[in-house]
């Protein structure tokens, strides 16, 4: 999994949308109260701290392999203060618990990175028996309309010279492909679904907020006195095309894939 240097003040104030998702998704979790739980890809932290108060008599983990963002996870949660809460710098693909949880949960992390094979193969290894998995991730067509915006700009003459040697960053896994993964893991399926999302941000100024916090791949490869000028211009591209809704707020189509599954052996 690629490491970006994250800034994660910035990232903490543009995640809202990511914030309400992930909220959707914990609602799904069912929780009693006593789970041990690791979040993957735990960003900031805040989305950890909500499950850590659902589990007060149980303990969660949050990992993350950006040091920035489990540096700013430390710092706002302290374990003085969030005594069953924890965060870890850990890479994803390179897991190294054994039989410590009973639930993971991913939300929007797992687009990231390019092979899955040892990410699901370390979750099985990581949960207890009947322990469950709950992830959701970018999937097959997400964000189509933003990525269109990029290429346009990004191979007009003013940025090309910046992208010699680009690779597209991202994994957006479809259904059945996915399945087999957790099959040959081990893992029995509950549900494998793509999920249409309609993603809202506070204007022009928002959509740019979330394309200079997340679509690091991109705009880490743009000199930093230019790269406000390279947002601004995906950004009003894309509104070209779809425009700001009457309330002033700028939607995005988004292509979530949930994944829900059990170790039971």
């Amino acid at each position: 999994m690629n490491t970006y240097r994250w800034n994660a003040k910035d990232y903490e104030r543009n995640s809202q949308a990511q914030q309400k998702w992930a909220r959707e998704l914990i609602a799904n979790l069912d929780l009693r109260g006593g789970e041990a739980v690791l979040d993957l890809g735990c960003g900031d932290g805040k989305v950890t701290a909500e499950i850590a108060r659902l589990v007060a008599g149980g303990s969660v983990v949050g990992i993350d392999n950006s040091r920035q963002m489990i540096a700013l996870a430390k710092e706002t949660y302290p374990h003085s203060r969030h005594p069953n809460l924890s965060f870890q710098v850990m890479d994803a693909s390179d897991l190294s618990f054994a039989e410590c949880f009973d639930v993971v949960f991913s939300n929007a992390v797992l687009h990231w990175v390019k092979n899955h094979q040892p990410v699901i193969e370390g979750l099985y290894k990581s949960l207890r028996t009947g322990g469950k998995i709950l992830l959701r991730m970018g999937g097959k067509g997400d964000a189509e309309g933003i990525i269109s915006a990029i290429d346009d700009v990004k191979a007009s003459r003013e940025w090309a010279r910046y992208f010699t040697g680009f690779e597209f960053p991202y994994t957006f896994p479809g259904v059945e492909e996915y399945r087999a993964l957790l099959k040959e893991s081990g893992f029995s399926i509950n549900r494998v679904e793509l999920i249409p999302k309609d993603m809202m941000h506070d204007g022009k100024s928002g959509l740019e907020g979330w394309i200079r916090t997340t679509w690091l791949p991109y705009t880490g490869r743009i000199p930093e006195e230019k790269r406000a000028t390279f947002i601004e211009e995906v950004c009003s591209g894309y509104l070209e095309k779809v425009p700001l809704a009457a309330d002033g707020q700028a939607h995005v189509a988004m292509v979530m894939i949930e994944v829900e599954a059990e170790k039971i052996t």
